[in-house]
């Protein structure tokens, strides 16, 4: 992407059938070269796995464009190690994917450094052909500094606590009724009707008749 001033459009104005090539050279004609606009000079992007992590920095200023590409683990003392490397290079935003859950710690370490981005993989996908990690951060750090990432919502930290939160209880609940579904089939195996006389067997009413009896039987001899 290329800024055109504005007035110079407005007094000399650009053909654009005339084709790339002659576009650009009436750029370099005009404003002695061609520079790149970039939405985030200063960026990084992240390639998530399981155990590592690939970075590639992006810094773009007056002079040559710098890149630089590190491994980190995944552990608490890499992301760390990770986040004061981005630090050491002035690094003010972060992409990454969002791949299952391997993302989501590094979020957790890095938010409260950087501004992050979190990409939908099918969004971000790069070209078939030769993949590796490298080229994947590189590929994220690009597009991250022309502004084409479209960044997912990650909700704030009391949010995602409450979710979190949440979303265990609804799965403790399906799991009670799971249990209390397999102890009515196991009365029933017995024909014990006790569903049909109690209408919550896993209550007081259900603990006295299924649970061991609280007087001894009198015995034969006694």
């Amino acid at each position: 992407m290329i800024r055109i001033d504005a007035l110079w459009l407005a007094v000399q104005p650009l053909d654009i059938r005339a084709g790339t090539e002659a576009a650009l050279a009436r750029v370099v004609s005009v404003f002695g070269e061609a520079r790149p606009h970039h939405a985030y000079p200063r960026c990084a992007g992240l390639d998530v796995h399981k155990q590592t992590v690939v970075a590639c920095a992006r810094v773009a200023g007056n002079g040559p464009l710098l890149q630089e590409v590190r491994m980190f683990a995944t552990t608490t003392s890499g992301l760390l190690a990770l986040a004061d490397w981005l630090e050491s290079l002035d690094v003010e935003y972060v992409a990454m994917e969002a791949i299952g859950v391997y993302w989501k710690p590094m979020w957790h370490v890095l938010e409260s450094h950087f501004a992050l981005v979190l990409a939908n993989a099918a969004h971000v996908k790069n070209v078939p052909g030769r993949k590796t990690d490298v080229i994947d951060a590189m590929w994220l750090a690009d597009l991250l500094a022309h502004g084409l990432i479209r960044a997912s919502f990650v909700p704030p930290v009391a949010v995602r606590e409450l979710r979190t939160l949440t979303r265990t209880r609804k799965q403790f609940v399906r799991e009670r009724s799971a249990h209390v579904q397999r102890i009515e089939k196991v009365l029933e195996d017995a024909n014990l009707k006790l569903s049909v006389v109690i209408s919550d067997i896993t209550g007081n009413g259900g603990a006295r008749c299924c649970g061991p009896s609280s007087t001894a039987r009198p015995t034969a001899s006694g």
